[in-house]
């Protein structure tokens, strides 16, 4: 680790911390394509009891569970096991039973059709399925709170019974799509979710801390979630996903470290290869990597519920695709990523990229709602921003 790499990062995870407002705590690390360049941690797991912030800290990771879901599912690809042009009810049949909703009867009642063609698993890779999510969609959002629809945080098979909101493969639509691509690993592999990434992925990959369900070691090491008021103030709150899900919710289910996750992402930095042995093929990854969207861009993510997120987009006014399964950015991002590098965020704040182009990533987790909050995403970028900027200095010299 380079010192002025260390120098200018500490600095960001400082001032977030103390500034105001700040952020309750924080653990950022960054990696090129053979180790962590740069491991930080600042502020409080709780401000309720004052416990410091570690780099071995545990969070809910939330939305980015997605990516490690999508990478089961390009296993079973690889295997033959699993066409992600085929219909996805081949596999799961309860997903052809998902009709789109036209609006609402008089009396509230959701009037819905039947879709003209079948939802894929590339289409639910993808995002372009017609499945939302009831903090980012004002229909999914009525739904829950007239309780025809569970909320998806409930970690229950209803919650995935959400309408589709228009006919599959012809827009973009952030919602519980990988989760229903959890359903699919499943259903060919046989086995809980959990279990497919702990014999996969996190084995060859050396996560140790990572789990849909919080072991006492884990919990021990916890951070809480704080809730952001109106005047700036953070609450910590008693909020968890549920600690043994009917359902492990590929799309934003698991727990665990910064550490943990920095591997992961090493190794779509290298190909495919991890630490203990290879978990994707090469031309899988670059596949993978790819603008899977065609014309089709995405789109800002409106604040549905207040509570839980803001109105939220990366880098507005820049277009940005998505893979199988992030964003990736179609042009430079200001903070020096290059365009083409592949990138996602968790509700409670947690954000990462991968820039497989310069083989270099990074993410940075706190613990806040609601999502998009200001002062964290502004640590995140200048975090990133001093990444970039202490890579330049190291190339000049």
């Amino acid at each position: 680790m380079s010192n002025h790499l260390k120098s200018a990062c500490d600095a960001v995870l400082a001032r977030v911390t103390t500034g105001t407002p700040r952020v309750p705590g924080v653990v950022a690390m960054a990696t090129d394509r053979n180790g962590n360049i740069y491991e930080g941690a600042a502020g409080m797991r709780s401000l309720a009891d004052h416990t410091p912030m570690t780099t071995e800290s545990v969070f809910a990771i939330f939305s980015t569970t997605k990516a490690i879901a999508g990478t089961a599912a390009l296993q079973l690809v690889e295997d033959g096991s699993l066409d992600l042009d085929a219909p996805a009810k081949h596999y799961v049949p309860a997903i052809g039973e998902l009709q789109i909703l036209e609006g609402f009867a008089d009396d509230g009642t959701p009037r819905l059709r039947a879709p003209k063609q079948d939802i894929t698993t590339r289409m639910l890779l993808l995002h372009t399925a017609g499945l939302g999510y009831d903090f980012f969609n004002e229909s999914y959002n009525r739904m829950v709170q007239s309780g025809q629809l569970a909320s998806i945080v409930t970690g229950s098979k209803a919650s995935l019974n959400g309408p589709l909101l228009f006919e599959p493969g012809t827009r973009w639509e952030y919602g519980c799509n990988i989760d229903w691509v959890g359903q699919v690993v499943e259903a060919i592999s046989g086995k809980r979710l959990g279990a497919v990434m702990q014999e996969r992925i996190f084995a060859p990959l050396g996560m140790t801390s990572t789990s849909f369900a919080l072991t006492p070691d884990m919990r021990s090491r916890l951070a809480r979630i704080h809730q952001r008021g109106e005047d700036g103030s953070l609450t910590a709150t008693d909020f968890e996903l549920p600690p043994d899900p009917e359902v492990h919710m590929g799309g934003h289910g698991l727990y665990g470290t910064v550490g943990d996750y920095m591997r992961f992402i090493r190794m779509w930095l290298n190909d495919g290869m991890g630490e203990h042995g290879r978990v994707l093929k090469a031309e899988t990854v670059a596949m993978a990597a790819r603008n899977g969207l065609g014309d089709m861009k995405i789109k800002k993510l409106p604040g549905v519920v207040a509570a839980l997120t803001h109105d939220a987009e990366f880098f507005p006014g820049m277009p940005k695709s998505w893979g199988l399964t992030f964003m990736i950015n179609d042009q430079p991002a200001p903070t020096g990523r290059p365009a083409g590098a592949l990138a996602w965020a968790g509700l409670a704040n947690c954000y990462y990229w991968i820039d497989r182009a310069s083989g270099v990533g990074g993410y940075w987790a706190t613990h806040i709602f609601p999502f998009a909050d200001p002062t964290s995403v502004g640590g995140y970028l200048d975090f990133e921003t001093a990444v970039y900027a202490a890579s330049a200095a190291r190339v000049a010299a």
